[in-house]
């Protein structure tokens, strides 16, 4: 029930920001002019950006199902697809993304699959998936540095830190993958601080330390997995790399709907990139507010002012509140499935007790 209450302020939260990121983008300009904007958009532009959006979800959905029959279980696609949709909807309602592999997990166990193994698998997609956009903002930001710089501005210091705390979680978890003891050693001296400086609970300090030792032995069983499976792990951070990739060329694909050509494919990217190691780590659920923001801060002078709000809203509306509301669709009929299942059995088990 908390956790429900939880994620409905969340919901509320991220209306809130939707309706002062609207107010923000119609204060200098009419609502009419963003409006003829958006209807003047090349329409199969918009498509390709939906079918990348489309390509982004369903490349997660090929990771699991490809990892799953690594383990020998055999399903289908549209079922990955649904624990993509549902782990997308719960990680854009929480902070820092933190609710959508205890989603996915959930209903895979409820679909028959393994805890273990679904949590291995949740692990190593998150770790491909952090290091991924690590890399990429490396890579891109060493080949167009001018580039970058140009255009991100006064923003630089978000994306430093940003940059930094996302090399922080991924040497985490990185720790906790290699060096398990050591983790453990280091999260209990983390607790203790936490709690002589009263943000933790001292009541609670055992079962905080208790929960990251469970963490840690996941972690070390996700390492072990794959010291011995380096072709699955190659594989799995290249399908990743692919699926990052689309996710950012949507900006793109709206950019080139207004008929604009000044900026390629590449700057696009770089730039698409540069926000997302940004505002990813913050703990605002999907990042709302923050990335509109570093979108019309650092886009501006790529769409233009002209198209800059307009295209806010295209490549915000596909790749995050379109995916919420599928997200939320799909979420909920699996939850009604969930709820019609224990129906059923419950029904069969009262029969064979009469």
């Amino acid at each position: 029930m908390k956790k429900t209450a939880v994620y409905i302020l969340n919901v509320l939260f991220i209306i809130l920001i939707a309706v002062l990121t609207v107010n923000l983008l119609f204060r200098d300009r009419e609502l009419s002019e963003i409006i003829d904007d958006v209807d003047r958009a090349d329409k199969l532009w918009v498509l390709l950006g939906a079918a990348l959006t489309f390509g982004f979800v369903a490349g997660e959905s090929l990771i699991i199902r490809y990892m799953l029959r690594l383990f020998g279980v055999g399903i289908s696609f549209l079922r990955c697809l649904k624990y993509s949709f549902i782990g997308f909807f719960y990680s854009y309602i929480t902070p820092s993304s933190s609710g959508g592999q205890p989603a996915q997990i959930y209903y895979m166990k409820k679909d028959g699959i393994k805890v273990g193994h679904s949590t291995l698998i949740m692990v190593i997609v998150t770790i491909a998936y952090k290091t991924v956009l690590v890399v990429f903002g490396t890579v891109f930001f060493l080949l167009e540095s001018g580039f970058v710089l140009e255009h991100v501005g006064g923003w630089i210091w978000l994306l430093l830190a940003g940059y930094l705390l996302n090399i922080l979680y991924i040497s985490a978890l990185l720790l906790a993958f290699f060096k398990p003891l050591t983790a453990r050693k280091l999260a209990a001296v983390i607790i203790d601080l936490l709690c002589r400086m009263h943000i933790l609970r001292k009541k609670k300090r055992e079962a905080y330390f208790a929960k990251l030792c469970r963490i840690t032995d996941t972690y070390s069983e996700s390492a072990d997995y794959l010291k011995t499976h380096i072709r699955a792990a190659v594989k799995i951070f290249l399908m990743t790399c692919v699926q990052r990739l689309l996710l950012f060329a949507v900006s793109w694909a709206v950019y080139r709907s207004f008929g604009l050509t000044g900026t390629g494919i590449v700057g696009i990217i770089t730039i698409q990139t540069m926000i997302a190691l940004a505002v990813e780590m913050l703990p605002l659920p999907g990042a709302a507010g923050i990335t509109e923001a570093c979108f019309i801060g650092v886009f501006g002078t790529i769409f233009t002012e002209q198209y800059v709000r307009s295209g806010l809203l295209l490549s915000r509306g596909l790749t995050f509140y379109g995916v919420l509301i599928a997200g939320a669709a799909v979420t909920l009929y699996a939850h009604l499935r969930v709820i019609k299942n224990k129906a059923d059995n419950g029904g069969e088990s009262r029969d064979r007790a009469a």
